[in-house]
Formats: C-alpha cells, sequence, structure tokens
C-alpha cells in the first residue's frame, strides 16, 4: 500500500521550480539508509543507485520530478503590495483569490485584484491576467514588505491536504506521486540494479532532466508521473484524455515524446498480466521529462507511466487512491521486465 503519510509530507513541502531544496532534503531523509550511492548534482538533482539482487540486462533509469508550478516575486509596490509572475504553466484563472506563501519564511498572502464593483464593462465576466493580480502581505508601504520580501522569492499555493471517500486532494501532485513511487522502490528489495533521478526544473522545461540523463547515461527510461484527467462536465468523450478511477495512464505520445512502441505494448501486457487497471491518454498533449531523456547521448528508451490527475497546476489537484497504486504496481512490474530482459 501507498505511504499516503509521506504523500501528505511531500505534497505540503514547498519547492517550485529552481527552488526544490525543502523537497530534495525530504527525500534525502527517507532515502539514505537505503540507497548505496547518492549523487546532488550541480543543478540539484538527486541521482540514486541501489544494487538488486542480479545485474541488469540494461541500465534502466526511474525519473520522476521534484519541482511544482509556482510564481515569483518581480516587484514591490509603493503600498506594500507584491507583484509576480509564474513558474510553470498555470492558468490564469487558477490563481486569483489563492493563499499563498512567499519566501523562505513562508510569509501568508492572497492573490488579490481589482473589486468587482470597480470593474469596466469590457472587464466583467473575463479571468483576470496575472499581470493584473497582485499579492497581499499585509504590507502598507514598500519598506515594511521589504522587511519580510525580497525581489526573486519564491510563491506556492497553500492549500490544504486531504486524504477521504478514495480521494486525495492537494497542491504539487504533480509530482511528489511520481516521487513517492521512487522513494518506495528504493525503500524495498529489488531483483536488479536500477538508478532513480529525483528531476528539478521539469515545470519550466526539463532543464534537470537533460543534464540527469547524460550523467546517468541508461539505455532505457521510465517516468512517472501525473497527468491531465479532463472528465469534468462539459469535456466532450474524445477530450478527457485520461479518467479518474480507471487506473494507470500509460501514453503513446505527447508534445515532447513519442513513446517506444515495444515498451508501451509490454507496459499494457504487464498490466493485462498482473490484473493492473490501466488505460491509455487519448489525447496527443502535454509532456514531461521524457521529452528530454529520449534525447539524450546516442538515444534512450522511454515509456511513461501516470496518475489521471484533475485540475492539474492549481491549488487543489485530484487523484484517486486506487489510480495511485495501479500506477506504482506497473511501474514496480514493468521495471523488472525492462531491466531483466535484453530482448525488450
Amino acid at each position: 500500500m501507498l505511504d499516503t503519510a509521506l504523500m501528505k509530507k511531500l505534497c505540503t513541502a514547498c519547492g517550485i521550480s529552481g527552488d526544490e531544496d525543502e523537497v530534495r532534503e525530504l527525500i534525502l531523509g527517507e532515502i539514505r539508509s537505503y540507497a548505496d550511492e547518492i549523487t546532488v548534482d550541480p543543478l540539484g538533482n538527486v541521482i540514486v543507485f541501489r544494487k538488486g539482487k542480479e545485474r541488469p540486462a540494461r541500465k534502466l533509469m526511474l525519473s520522476a520530478h521534484m519541482d511544482e508550478v509556482g510564481f515569483i516575486v518581480t516587484d514591490i509596490l509603493d503600498n506594500g503590495l507584491l507583484k509576480f509572475d509564474s513558474v510553470g504553466g498555470i492558468n490564469d484563472s487558477a490563481a486569483f483569490a489563492k493563499q499563498v506563501l512567499v519566501g523562505k519564511s513562508k510569509l501568508p498572502g492572497v492573490i488579490c485584484c481589482k473589486p468587482v464593483h470597480m470593474l469596466k464593462s469590457d472587464e466583467k465576466g473575463k479571468s483576470p491576467e496575472i499581470s493584473s493580480l497582485s499579492i497581499d502581505i499585509g504590507a502598507k508601504t514598500k519598506d515594511e514588505a521589504m522587511k519580510y520580501v525580497k525581489y526573486g522569492d519564491s510563491i506556492v499555493f497553500d492549500s490544504f491536504y486531504e486524504n477521504k471517500h478514495g480521494r486525495l486532494i492537494s497542491k504539487a501532485i504533480d509530482d511528489r506521486f511520481g516521487c513517492l513511487v521512487l522513494i518506495e522502490m528504493i525503500r524495498s528489495e529489488q531483483t536488479y540494479d536500477m538508478y532513480y533521478v529525483f528531476c528539478v526544473q521539469e515545470e519550466v522545461g526539463l532543464r534537470g532532466s537533460a543534464a540527469a540523463a547524460y550523467t546517468v547515461a541508461p539505455d532505457s527510461a521510465i517516468v512517472i508521473e501525473a497527468t491531465t484527467a479532463a472528465d469534468i462536465p462539459g469535456s466532450e468523450n474524445e477530450k478527457k484524455v485520461c479518467k479518474v478511477g480507471c487506473g494507470a495512464v500509460v501514453s503513446y505520445m505527447d508534445r515532447a515524446t513519442i513513446y517506444d512502441k515495444e515498451y508501451y505494448d509490454l507496459a499494457m501486457q504487464t498490466a493485462e498480466e498482473n490484473k493492473i487497471p490501466v488505460q491509455t491518454k487519448t489525447v496527443i498533449a502535454g509532456g514531461n521529462d521524457a521529452g528530454a531523456i529520449h534525447r539524450s547521448r546516442g538515444g534512450v528508451r522511454t515509456i511513461a507511466i501516470s496518475v489521471p490527475c484533475r485540475y492539474l497546476h492549481s491549488s487543489s489537484s485530484l487523484i484517486s487512491i486506487s489510480d495511485a497504486q495501479a500506477a506504482a504496481d506497473l511501474v514496480e512490474k514493468l521495471s523488472e521486465r525492462i531491466a531483466g530482459n535484453m530482448s525488450v
């Protein structure tokens, strides 16, 4: 069973792209006594080697990213309000009126905009753009605000974590879920030697994984992710991408990667043979660290296994615990088949 207590720690930790320190230290504390080798590279990626009972037929790298989407302070106004920009892909409407935490001190604030009764007629009914929003930390002047905040400070959503009725709701499920899967595999007995990478800066262009894949130089890779589930009112059947409650998601293509076709078939076969609920990502959209990994050095055979997630890149993402377990089970089974068999 998935360690949901650890999942809570991972999701509630703060770590936007380029500022993953808190998440990294949490992960290192969980794996130090299990890993055979741990390297933190200059970008901040955590590269782990875990020895198995046997040498593998091929070098396999399992990858998940530590960073979450968020914001960054770009200006401090005379009235004490903060201006900011997004770090990663955040829909403007997902930002308005949300509570946030600013800087290393996690100063609470609220994202605010012009009150509805002051909107012009052409502004009504439209989602405010991030450029028009500010963050209120309670300061009355710029000098007061600068006692607590500086330019370039990270900003994360301050959201609740809930695990009820088989559903988990939190910020940063993308991709603290993948981090959880890697931690649990590192802490378990395994048949083959494997490499595990906790990447930085996925949300701003797959930057950490490009460096990590170059260092590890794997033959094959499995990327563990959270992917958009659009099974909500208003989405047509073919536009739902994948559905919460229908199992792990295996992708054949997205905007960054055409996945290894043999590995796609092998993942589906492995799920069927082990009675693991599985579904296909039905829309070619988005991308993940596979986009950088599969092009590393001379090329890396790559597959992605994801948990379907509603309201991705928001303060309140939602997944099913059963889907998360299915994805974790499929990664475990598939990794052994890929690492142990040179013919696939």
